[in-house]
C-alpha cells in the first residue's frame, strides 16, 4: 500500500496536499473537515495588511483633523482587533486538530509584520507563510529597491521567530531563476510558487471595472510546473506549488517536478472538502500502479536537472515540431 506521508519545512504531513490560504481555512469547523478528509496541512486565511489599512482609512474619514490623537488610537485598535481574532483561531485550532497549522500574512511594505509574526508563533502556529507581492506598476521603486524589500522583511521576521517560514512569491521578477535561488539562501524553509492575483475585467455594458476570474483553472498549473522543475535541486529550501492543482494527477506532476507539497483551493471551492479524499486516492492508485511505496520514490524524477533534454523546460516559442503535434 502506498504511503502518502511526507515532510514539508520539517513538518510531518500525512499527505502532500495542503489546503491553501482562503475562505476555506478561516474557521475551526472547516479545518476539522479538511483534516478528516485527508489534508496534510492548512494555510490559514491571510491577514491582509492592505485590508487593515483600508479599514483604518474608512474609520478616520469622519474624524476632525484637530483630534490627531484619534488617528493613532484607531490605527492601534483596528490592528489589535484583527490580530486578536487571528490568534484566537490559532489557539482554538491547536485544541481541536492535529494537522500542521500554517499562519499566513499578506505583506505590502510594512515593517510591523515582524512583531505580528512573533505573536502568531506564541499562539501555536507551526509555521508562517509570508505572502509577498509588490506590483510592478509601483513606479516609485526601481528593481533593486523592490527586491531588497523581500530580503529586508525576511531578515526582520527571522530575527523574531523560530518556526519555519515559507515565502509565497509571484513570477514577476526580471531575473526569476536567480531571484528564487537567492531567496532560498536567506534561511527560509520553503518557497511557494506562485501567488494568484486579483485581475480586473471590464463590463462593457455598464462601462465598469469588475473582478476577473477568481478561481484558477487546471491550465494554470503550467507556469508553476515549469519553475518547480527548473529550480528543483537548485535551491536551499523546499518548494511548494500553488495555483492550478485541480486533481490528483496535477499533484503527481508537481511532485515529479520536485515539489514537496501542493496547495489546493479552487478545486475545493468547486467540489467540496471531500474532494481531498479523491485526490489522495488518485495519487495512491497511481503510486501502486507504478510500484512506488512512498512519495520520495518519485519526487523530482522529471525535474530539469534529471532530464535527458533539459532545454524543453526553457523553450518559450511553439516551434513547428510542437505545433504539428498540438
Amino acid at each position: 500500500m502506498a504511503d502518502l506521508s511526507t515532510s514539508y519545512m520539517g513538518l510531518k504531513l500525512k499527505s502532500p496536499i495542503i489546503v491553501g490560504s482562503s475562505g476555506l481555512t478561516n474557521s475551526v469547523s472547516d479545518i476539522k473537515e479538511h483534516e478528516q478528509n485527508g489534508a496534510g496541512a492548512v494555510v490559514l486565511k491571510s491577514i491582509f495588511e492592505e485590508e487593515i489599512s483600508m479599514e483604518y482609512e474608512d474609520m478616520i474619514k469622519n474624524v476632525h483633523p484637530t483630534h490627531m490623537e484619534h488617528f493613532d488610537y484607531f490605527d492601534y485598535k483596528i490592528k489589535e482587533d484583527n490580530i486578536k481574532k487571528y490568534l484566537k483561531l490559532i489557539t482554538d485550532l491547536k485544541k481541536n486538530v492535529s494537522l500542521p497549522i500554517i499562519a499566513s500574512v499578506n505583506c505590502v511594505y510594512s515593517h510591523e509584520w515582524a512583531f505580528f509574526s512573533k505573536k502568531l508563533e506564541e499562539a501555536g502556529a507551526d509555521a508562517l507563510e509570508l505572502n509577498m507581492f509588490f506590483l510592478p506598476t509601483d513606479f516609485s521603486r526601481n528593481t533593486a529597491q523592490t527586491e531588497k524589500a523581500y530580503f529586508d522583511l525576511i531578515e526582520k521576521v527571522r530575527a523574531e521567530i523560530k518556526i519555519p517560514i515559507a515565502l509565497k512569491i509571484s513570477p514577476y521578477f526580471s531575473n526569476l531563476g536567480p531571484m528564487i535561488q537567492r531567496l532560498s539562501e536567506t534561511g527560509i524553509k520553503s518557497l511557494v510558487l506562485f501567488n494568484r492575483f486579483f485581475c480586473p475585467d471590464f463590463d462593457i455594458d455598464k462601462m465598469e471595472v469588475t473582478s476577473g476570474h477568481v478561481l484558477s483553472t487546471s491550465e494554470d498549473v503550467a507556469q508553476s510546473l515549469r519553475w518547480i522543475a527548473i529550480m528543483s535541486g537548485r535551491v536551499n529550501c523546499d518548494l511548494a506549488s500553488s495555483t492550478g492543482v485541480h486533481d490528483g494527477k496535477a499533484a503527481i506532476k508537481q511532485i515529479l517536478a520536485g515539489a514537496k507539497a501542493v496547495q489546493v483551493v479552487s478545486a475545493l471551492y468547486r467540489n467540496g472538502s471531500s474532494f481531498l479524499r479523491d485526490m489522495n486516492k488518485e495519487i495512491e492508485t497511481w503510486m501502486n500502479n507504478k510500484n512506488f511505496q512512498k512519495i520520495e520514490d518519485f519526487r523530482g524524477k522529471l525535474s530539469q536537472s534529471k532530464s535527458e533534454n533539459p532545454a524543453k523546460y526553457e523553450r518559450v516559442q511553439f516551434m513547428r515540431y510542437f505545433a504539428e503535434r498540438a
